[in-house]
């Protein structure tokens, strides 16, 4: 049963970092694309902020893909991992623990997440469940 919470994990996780890749690579389901989030970047003191962007668009895109297909679980994992931990910083940190304060209690969970992953690897269900 290990094996599928990890696929469980690994899916969830994935999933929701595609959409977001989705999102800030090529402004679909309501995203901003790498201009719009360059923006946002910019005003949190990122330069260059477009750089910034295209590097936090394509990590989330295929960060998410690879938990999806189980490959390279551990390096998306802690990529995924870094860049969540820039968010909470930069964005949520100073507004305290409690997501309804605009806080990083999102961020936390995930961030335990992708450690999580880090820690258990693909599990059998992945295409290449030696990385």
């Amino acid at each position: 049963m290990a094996d599928l919470g990890i696929l469980i994990l690994r899916l969830g996780l994935g999933i929701m970092f595609f959409a977001h890749g989705i999102q800030l690579a090529f402004a679909k389901l309501g995203g901003p694309g790498p201009e719009g989030f360059s923006r946002m970047l910019s005003g949190l003191g990122f330069s260059p902020a477009l750089f910034w962007a295209y590097l936090a668009a394509y990590t989330t895109l295929i960060g998410g893909l690879c938990l999806i297909a189980g490959v390279f679980t551990r390096v998306s994992s802690f990529a995924l991992l870094v860049f969540i931990a820039v968010a909470a910083a930069k964005v949520h940190l100073s507004k305290g623990f409690f997501i309804m304060s605009g806080g990083f209690e999102y961020n936390f969970v995930i961030a335990c997440c992708c450690l999580a992953l880090i820690l258990l690897g693909p599990g059998k269900f992945s295409l290449f469940n030696k990385f």
